[in-house]
């Protein structure tokens, strides 16, 4: 029950980031270890990189994953996961979609005028985050195991399928994607965070939410 999983415990080995892994886990999405950024070691020292990674002017610093092979790693067993986060407590948590659930996601200015939206009109929203890129997260029902496939697409950017107008802004994040959960650092020194934390009621359907989203990214896009 998520009610009982986001309850606080004890922080062991890893602090914050083991935590809401394993909180993760517990609520069945697959979560792997990600870089994360840095900027300064220990003792004050410019480390002349932005992100944990070994690549010179990382695009995205501490918002990817580390290995080629993260979809295969990704995992709700928590032995592996006590295991990541205490080798390296700092690591972003990473949630892979298009398996529990999708996202949608889109500008974080936009987000705020969807919330906005669909509290007026009375349609829970579902878990929304604050991620990386100042971009809003929805969290919503997998479209993963509908029979026809032409209905859901993988998408780490912006793509279109053909039976959804394009939207402009809108990220929807499905099969072979991922997103950076809270608390994950985010670069700037902020972190990601929830606006709408996971909760007891079902995942909304994403259908359900595009009209609002679309809106909002017109709205703040124009």
């Amino acid at each position: 029950m998520v009610e009982a999983v986001m309850r606080p415990r004890r922080r062991g080995a890893g602090g914050r980031q083991l935590l809401a892994a394993h909180r993760y886990a517990a609520m069945g999405w697959p979560v792997c270890a990600g870089a994360h950024p840095v900027g300064r070691r220990p003792g004050g020292a410019a480390t002349g990189r932005a992100c944990s990674c070994d690549r010179v002017g990382c695009p995205a610093p501490g918002a990817h994953p580390l290995s080629p092979a993260w979809k295969l790693q990704a995992t709700v067993d928590h032995d592996l996961i006590r295991r990541w986060w205490t080798a390296s407590p700092a690591a972003g948590i990473l949630l892979v979609t298009g398996r529990v659930f999708d996202v949608l996601d889109v500008p974080a200015a936009a987000g705020q005028a969807a919330l906005a939206r669909l509290e007026r009109d009375g349609m829970p929203p579902g878990p929304v985050a604050l991620g990386a890129g100042r971009r809003a997260l929805f969290f919503v029902a997998s479209r993963a195991a509908l029979a026809d496939d032409a209905e859901w697409w993988p998408c780490h950017l912006d793509c279109v399928p053909e039976t959804v107008p394009e939207i402009g802004g809108l990220r929807w994040h499905c099969t072979d994607s991922y997103v950076l959960a809270p608390p994950s650092r985010l670069a700037g020194g902020l972190a990601a965070r929830w606006l709408r934390p996971p909760g007891r009621a079902p995942l909304p359907d994403a259908l359900r939410l595009l009209g609002h989203l679309a809106d909002a990214c017109e709205e703040v896009m124009r």
